[in-house]
């Protein structure tokens, strides 16, 4: 068994936090300004980090009565995917 992964100790929000950090760029100032409008247009809504692997550290997720959209972060693109489109 290996050691257990650092990001497994902290609570979801600060795991996405780290995440932002990392990024050190428009990509991260972007993902944050995208996280702050989601939580402010639904105070309730769930945040969750989805299929992390070993070589990704998974994908930032909002909930509420179900997934709201996906925060997908690439080289050249902040990518906000909507579960229900346009509805």
């Amino acid at each position: 068994m290996g050691e257990p992964d650092a990001n497994e100790e902290l609570s979801v929000s600060e795991r996405i936090d780290r995440r932002i950090a990392e990024l050190g760029d428009w990509r991260g100032a972007t993902l944050r300004r995208m996280r702050e409008l989601i939580k402010e247009a639904d105070p309730d809504v769930l945040e969750e980090v989805k299929w992390v692997k070993a070589t990704s550290p998974g994908v930032p997720t909002w909930s509420h009565d179900g997934i709201i959209c996906t925060g997908e972060v690439y080289k050249s693109a902040v990518k906000l995917t909507f579960a229900k489109g346009a509805s």
